[in-house]
C-alpha cells in the first residue's frame, strides 16, 4: 500500500463496473464509454517486471554468487480508441482524455478488471499520442496511445485488509470456593465438611494470546501499515515463523498512535512527530518488514510488566501480485 503523493482521492476501481474496463484517474476506459481498448490489448500489465541482480562474479571459478533480486519499475502501454457517439462530441471526448492524461508529479490508481479480478498500481502517465488524421477530421475518431511507469511494479488488491489484536491475556481459570457452604459458583463444601465441585463449572473468562495472522494471498510481498494504540510501553510486533521483529523504546498513552508505514520506513506519532529515532537495536528496518505470499503470522508484546490496558496492533495490507 505505498503512500505517494496523490492527484486523486477516488479508490481504486471504484468506477468499474464489468470484465475489460481500466480506471485512470476519474476515466473509465473500455465496453460501455466513449474510449475502447484496441485489439492488440494492455501490453506490460501481466508481465514479471524487469530485475535487477546482485550476483557477484566468482573470481576463481565458473558463475558468480547469487544475490538479492529486485524488480525494476512496470511499464503498461494500451492503445485505446476514442470513439465519441456522435461527431459533435469529438471535442468533449478528447478533451476528457487529453485531461486524465496530462502530467502529473504525483502517482495515481491505474486500476484494470480481468476475469472478474481488478488489480491496481500506483502509476504516472510517460507518454501520450492522440493522432489527429483524417479519420478524426471528419468523423471525430483516433486511435490514441498511453504510456503508464509504475514506479512499484506489484499490482495490488482494491480492497484493504485489517488484521487487529491486543496484549497477551492470561485465563481467570476456575475460582476455587472454600467452606461456602455450597453456595458458591463452582461449590462449597459437602455435608462431610470436605471441599466439593458443582458442575456445570464456570472456568472464567478465556484469554488472549496476542497474536495476529495476516494473509497475503498474492504472490508478491507486500508492505503493511501498522498501528500500535495504548496505553503500552516498548511495543513490538515479531513474526513467528523468522522472528523477524519490529520494536520501539517508546511509552504511549492510551490516546497516542504510533504508525510504521513499511513502504516509505517512516515512524510517526499521532500522524505527525517522526519516532523513527525509537527503534530499538533487535528491530528490523522498517522497509523489510514485509508480509510474505501466503499466511504470516506475529506476536504483540510489550515490556512486561508495564500497564497494557487497552493496548493494541493493527496490521492493514492490500494483496499483492507480480
Amino acid at each position: 500500500m505505498p503512500p505517494t503523493t496523490t492527484t486523486t482521492q477516488q479508490p481504486p476501481g471504484s468506477l468499474i463496473t464489468q470484465d475489460g474496463q481500466i480506471q485512470w484517474a476519474g476515466l473509465l476506459i473500455g465496453p460501455g464509454t466513449d474510449y475502447q481498448v484496441a485489439d492488440s490489448g494492455l501490453t506490460g500489465w501481466a508481465d514479471l517486471p524487469g530485475l535487477d541482480s546482485g550476483d557477484v562474479l566468482r573470481p576463481d571459478q565458473h558463475g558468480a554468487w547469487p544475490g538479492s533480486l529486485w524488480s525494476q519499475s512496470r511499464t503498461v502501454t494500451a492503445p485505446i480508441w476514442l470513439l465519441p457517439e456522435d461527431r459533435s462530441e469529438a471535442a468533449a471526448v478528447t478533451r476528457a482524455f487529453n485531461a486524465a492524461t496530462a502530467v502529473h508529479t504525483g502517482e495515481q490508481w491505474l486500476a484494470v478488471r480481468l476475469h472478474g479480478e481488478t488489480l491496481a498500481c500506483r502509476a504516472r502517465v510517460t507518454q501520450r499520442v492522440v493522432p489527429h488524421d483524417r479519420m478524426f477530421a471528419t468523423r471525430g475518431a483516433a486511435k490514441a496511445t498511453v504510456q503508464w511507469v509504475c514506479a512499484d511494479p506489484r499490482r495490488f488488491g482494491i480492497e484493504e485488509q485489517v488484521a487487529r489484536a491486543g496484549l497477551p491475556q492470561p485465563e481467570s481459570g476456575l475460582t476455587w470456593r472454600h467452606g461456602s457452604g455450597g453456595n458458591g459458583e463452582n461449590g462449597g463444601t459437602d455435608r462431610n465438611g470436605t471441599d466439593s465441585l458443582k458442575w456445570p463449572l464456570d472456568w472464567g473468562r478465556s484469554g488472549s494470546a496476542g497474536l495476529v495472522t495476516a494473509v497475503n494471498t498474492g504472490d508478491a510481498p507486500t508492505s503493511p501499515v501498522i498501528e500500535f494504540r495504548g496505553q503500552v510501553t516498548r511495543p513490538s510486533l515479531v513474526r513467528l515463523s523468522d522472528g523477524l521483529r519490529i520494536e520501539y523504546d517508546i511509552t504511549l498513552a492510551p490516546s497516542d498512535v504510533l504508525t510504521i508505514d513499511t513502504n516509505s520506513g517512516t515512524v510517526t506519532l499521532n500522524g505527525t512527530a517522526s519516532r523513527l529515532h525509537t527503534a530499538t537495536p533487535f528491530s528490523t528496518p522498517e522497509q523489510l518488514f514485509q508480509l510474505a505470499p501466503g499466511e504470516n503470522q506475529f506476536a504483540f508484546r510489550a515490556e512486561p510488566g508495564a500497564p497494557g490496558d487497552g493496548a493494541s496492533v493493527t496490521v492493514t495490507w492490500r494483496n499483492a501480485h507480480w
